[in-house]
């Protein structure tokens, strides 16, 4: 299988539907895809929404449960292991990603070389956020790209494509999934910025709240500095 589509959520019920539906009408007849699907811990309906459609006859949907809630990134690594296909498709559960970009993701990674390890990474020039979010993003995403040199004007995108074996590299921490292309380069990847979409959410809040993230972003950040400064890769010889 070519590609798994791999999405974390919580407490997204009235997203379930329209977007798995979205995501399989974008990528019949462009790839062999699964939709692994996450659901990390909710406490509303999410996971009745996404037996609906599986009942219905959608085979190509995995669904992975959590007991209690993890976080994001131990979500997209439950799901990235659970995974069949040899690329992975990141995307947030809220609708706000396009999957309709998927294809454009997809055909810049299908000309990269097999086998290397590399990110295609969304950036969201138009972001349908509010002016206090956006400066926020803006202001996080310098010091981050000063700091990492990941050159990633967009890190917090959630739609990426990544090679399961080149994920599977990267160290986990908590909120790993923020700094993805900082770690693609740690271990001599290649990363590609690819301008994408960006919607308003059709339902449900977001989870995420300003001190909470820059609380753990501070954190994170030298966490990941720390981790460049100490790798060391292999070279084979033939």
């Amino acid at each position: 299988m070519e590609l798994s589509v791999v999405i974390p959520a919580k407490n997204e019920a009235q997203n379930v539907a329209p977007l798995i539906h979205e995501i399989i009408d974008v990528l019949n007849g462009v790839a062999e895809f699964e939709i692994v699907y996450v659901d990390d811990g909710s406490d509303d309906r999410t996971i009745n929404e996404l037996y609906k459609i599986i009942d219905a006859g959608f085979d190509c949907i995995q669904p992975v449960r959590h007991k209690v809630s993890v976080g994001q990134s131990t979500a997209i690594m439950s799901g990235v292991k659970a995974a069949s296909g040899e690329l992975i498709v990141t995307m947030d559960a809220d609708g706000q990603n396009d999957p309709a970009d998927i294809p454009k993701l997809l055909s810049a990674a299908r000309g990269l070389v097999q086998g290397s390890d590399y990110c295609v990474a969304g950036y969201r020039r138009r972001r349908k956020d509010t002016p206090w979010k956006r400066f926020q993003s803006k202001v996080a995403n310098g010091v981050r790209a000063r700091l990492l040199g990941d050159g990633t004007p967009d890190t917090g995108c959630g739609l990426k494509i990544i090679p399961k074996h080149t994920f599977m590299k990267l160290p986990y921490f908590d909120h790993m999934h923020r700094y993805i292309p900082a770690l693609v380069k740690r271990i001599h990847g290649q990363v590609i910025v690819i301008e994408v979409n960006h919607r308003d959410r059709q339902a449900g809040e977001s989870k995420y709240n300003m001190l909470g993230r820059l609380r753990v972003g501070v954190v994170d950040i030298f966490g990941v500095l720390w981790l460049q400064r100490r790798v060391k890769v292999a070279e084979y010889l033939d």
